[in-house]
């Protein structure tokens, strides 16, 4: 249930203006981007990290603790904005990012760089958040989809230029610089965020979810550990005989248990469940899931495909993928502008799912001796689709719920996401690696012993350097057999976003806010010309009336604290 912060002080309404909301989506943007970009940017120089630093057989903690760290404080950062304000939580996620990457660069051994590596994602998770909150916070949602649409480009973007970057510093600098470069990043954006984000700070006598902070961290690392397969060994593959790991997910679904259970008791809930009967809530977040499974499924083998392939280089492999890169930005700033224009939001997740399925379906004819430009266009219409969803559900989950947990309701949404990322990751994995043991075993049946390599060639030793170095006869069954295991494994993800193109079928059109949700709780005021359609000022615009509310407002009220949104009856708050 929503229950209005109390202001700190009794000092005036902060102000906002088109100036300053500039200057903090800059510094947000920066966030945004060093967060997702480290998600993406060691893939390139993980062979070269992992080589140098002693930790060949640990390599996928690099990833896993990055993951884990991000996902679980996620809630938290939502949460304890909504309570407390988002100033604060903010620089300190800033700070931490920041302090961590240098860690990072610096770092001597592995372990060292593994918890730096958690230290980053501690920080990363609430850039994440508290970006798109803070958004929220001071845009209406009725303009608020020109700031959203480049945000949502951001994650395309470090998903594609992660692996060039990488690949880029390894070959030409030093694979340190994949964590150096937040540095500058992250103090100019600690520095605008300081002087620019001029939040409001509230004090809350309500008492924290302990258990459910407890069983959410629990519940969720022993999901990402379940799921991250290379965390367990250095094979490629599941070993679900290990008691161990039978183990962790018998906990993992007991905490998933005990946590709803708590959740439903305690009286202010870090994930409230009354969100779930909020139907643009629950579709909008079980399609985020899709998306993350889905996108991360696509993007995880390619780059190793086009280097075995075209004989490319990590640098040169990053650059194949841009064409995937300007899709996501062409149709998530394109659809971004075209929200704030008329007013609607539901026509684009419905066209970008159907644009992704038909998008990962094409990437099902891949081969490996396909033209790149064919290749280009497969991945231009995989990301046009996912442009146009990844942050209009978002916007969707923030106009549809109380302004009182918007932060709360969005981090839910990026949580489930990443979860969608983790677990899609490691099944597809597990489809690719099976079918690619498979091809390879008969292929290599037809060739005669005496034409393989001295010391076998197993799946662990198929790298693109390897494969680059083989006969041409054998190198040509390799990338065959690699193709003919990638491409069907997509397969198995288009029922998934097909699923995902039908729940957004059902979606509703609710009208977009026109208060900002500083203004709809009564912590902030506008000033400043008014946006083309005459948004700017603030007033509260019921969704289906426009008479005088009783606070001398336009239109009505929202709840009243404590009292849900009825989102699916027609009306929302602010």
């Amino acid at each position: 249930m929503a229950h209005a912060p109390t202001l700190t002080d009794d000092k005036p309404k902060i102000v906002l203006n088109q100036r300053m909301v500039w200057l903090i989506f800059g510094a947000l943007m920066a966030g945004m981007f060093m967060s997702s970009l480290d998600q993406s940017i060691i893939g390139t120089a993980m062979p070269t990290i992992v080589g140098e630093l002693s930790g060949v057989e640990h390599q996928g903690w690099l990833v896993t603790i990055y993951i884990l760290s991000l996902a679980v404080v996620m809630p938290l950062y939502g949460k304890f904005g909504d309570l407390w304000g988002r100033r604060w939580p903010f620089l300190i996620a800033i700070a931490l990012f920041t302090i961590a990457s240098a860690g990072a660069g610096f770092a001597q051994d592995f372990n060292q760089l593994v918890i730096w590596r958690g230290v980053q994602g501690l920080g990363g998770g609430g850039l994440m958040i508290l970006s798109q909150a803070i958004i929220a916070d001071i845009v209406p949602a009725r303009d608020r989809g020109k700031y959203m649409g480049p945000m949502g480009a951001l994650f395309g973007i470090s998903a594609v230029i992660g692996p060039l970057l990488g690949g880029l510093f390894t070959e030409n600098a030093d694979w340190r610089w994949c964590f150096w470069i937040n540095i500058p990043i992250g103090l100019i954006a600690f520095a605008i965020g300081w002087f620019t984000l001029k939040l409001p700070s509230h004090r809350s006598g309500r008492r924290i979810d302990v258990g459910g902070i407890v069983f959410m961290v629990l519940a969720t690392s022993g999901l990402v550990l379940a799921t991250s397969w290379e965390s367990w060994s250095g094979s490629r593959g599941y070993d679900w005989s290990d008691p161990m790991l039978l183990g962790l997910v018998v906990g993992t679904v007991v905490s998933v248990v005990a946590f709803v259970i708590v959740e439903n008791r305690v009286a202010d809930p870090l994930l409230p469940m009354h969100l779930f009967k909020n139907r643009t809530f629950s579709i909008s977040t079980a399609v985020g899931l899709i998306i993350g499974a889905g996108m991360f499924a696509a993007l995880g083998f390619l780059p190793t495909f086009l280097q075995m392939s075209t004989g490319a280089g990590v640098t040169e492999s990053g650059f194949l993928l841009l064409p995937m890169m300007v899709g996501v930005m062409v149709t998530a700033i394109g659809s971004g502008l075209a929200i704030t224009k008329i007013g609607r939001y539901r026509m684009f997740p419905i066209a970008g799912m159907a644009i992704a399925t038909l998008g990962l379906i094409w990437l099902t004819r891949i081969t490996g001796d396909m033209s790149m430009v064919l290749f280009g266009a497969m991945i231009f219409t995989l990301g046009a689709g996912l442009g146009l969803v990844m942050q209009t559900i978002v916007l969707a989950v923030q106009n549809s719920v109380d302004p009182h947990e918007i932060g709360t309701a969005t981090s839910a949404n990026n949580f489930f996401r990443e979860i969608g990322a983790a677990v899609g990751a490691a099944l597809f994995s597990t489809i690719f690696t099976t079918r690619l043991v498979d091809n390879l075993n008969e292929g290599l049946a037809t060739i005669p012993p005496d034409e393989l390599p001295a010391d076998g060639l197993g799946i662990e030793t198929l790298t693109p350097g390897v494969v680059n170095q083989l006969p041409d006869a054998l190198k040509e069954l390799v990338v065959n057999s690699y193709a003919e295991s990638l491409a069907p494994s997509f397969w198995a993800f288009v029922p998934l976003l097909a699923f995902g193109f039908v729940l957004t079928l059902f979606l509703r059109e609710v009208k977009l806010s026109d208060t900002a949700g500083m203004v709809a709780r009564g912590e902030a005021v506008v000033e400043g010309p008014p946006h083309d359609h005459g948004h700017w000022h603030g007033r509260h615009v019921a969704d289906h009336e426009d008479e005088p509310a009783p606070d001398g407002t336009v239109g009505a009220p929202g709840p009243a604290d404590g009292e849900p949104v009825a989102e699916d009856a027609g009306s929302r708050a602010g």
